[in-house]
């Protein structure tokens, strides 16, 4: 063999060496999101009822939990989801939280169906400091701290003055909501509401004390306009217009705890 040719079959030789080195060899894995942890809260009070949304907001929420069950839109898939009531018959009242599996494999007129025979607006009283403590509850006892939390509440946002000896809509009343067992529960802890009057929403960030937690509010007059961003004879996971719109409007990404 010729000293070209050598050269040759050494150079092609080691080109076929490299080829597995250098199929071997891959981008660093980007770091993945961690999945958050939803929890759902449903006014089913009278004065809810009366506000006029409690129909619209139903049937949204049966929307919003399946979209974020199915990440319709881009839409973050929660790792663990719970849903109870923030009423009762009376104050204090045990909140019964249904999980994810509740939800998995149906439809959105089976979610509503569902939560509608769950939260029938026959509570007596709003009390959304047992709702906050036993969110508290749940995500420790569940192990679920290192998550990111969002806690969801369609509700009027006005907390109950009937047995409280505080006079209604007053700023004392806002001060007695205690979002203490939410502070510390993980590093990102945002606190939603949905339905309220911009009224309510401003007692809520004036006068509910809180340190770490994110609070964001979206008026009722907002909320019940959602249905017109659905384009007919499309599905679900073809409304992209929707799922930006709630994305922007509702599971916006609170950057400051004061916001």
């Amino acid at each position: 063999m010729s000293g070209i040719a050598s050269f040759l079959a050494a150079a092609a030789l080691a080109g076929a060496l490299s080829v597995p080195l250098t199929g071997c060899t891959q981008e660093p894995a980007q770091p993945q999101k961690p999945h958050n942890t939803l929890f759902i809260g449903v006014d089913a009070s009278g004065s809810f009822k009366n506000s006029g949304y409690y129909d619209n907001a139903l049937l949204f929420l049966a929307h919003y939990i399946y979209g974020h069950l199915h990440a319709l839109g881009g839409l973050d898939t929660p790792q663990a989801m719970f849903i109870a009531s923030v009423g009762g018959k009376d104050l204090r009242e045990p909140k019964s939280f249904h999980p994810i599996h509740d939800f998995e494999n149906k439809d959105v007129p089976h979610i509503e169906a569902e939560l509608r025979k769950w939260f029938p607006a026959a509570d007596r009283v709003t009390d959304f400091n047992p709702f906050f403590a036993e969110v508290a509850r749940i995500t420790k006892e569940r192990n679920l701290v290192l998550a990111p939390i969002n806690v969801m509440i369609i509700t009027d946002g006005v907390p109950d003055a009937a047995t409280s000896g505080t006079t209604a809509g007053s700023q004392a009343l806002y001060e007695k909501i205690d979002l203490r067992p939410l502070e510390y529960l993980s590093r990102n802890v945002t606190l939603r509401l949905a339905y309220i009057s911009p009224k309510v929403g401003d007692h809520w960030r004036r006068h509910v004390p809180r340190e770490r937690v994110r609070l964001w509010t979206v008026d009722g007059e907002v909320m019940k306009t959602w249905r017109e961003k659905l384009e007919p004879n499309r599905d679900l996971g073809e409304q992209v217009r929707f799922w930006k719109w709630l994305q922007d409007t509702v599971d916006y990404r609170v950057r400051s705890s004061k916001l």
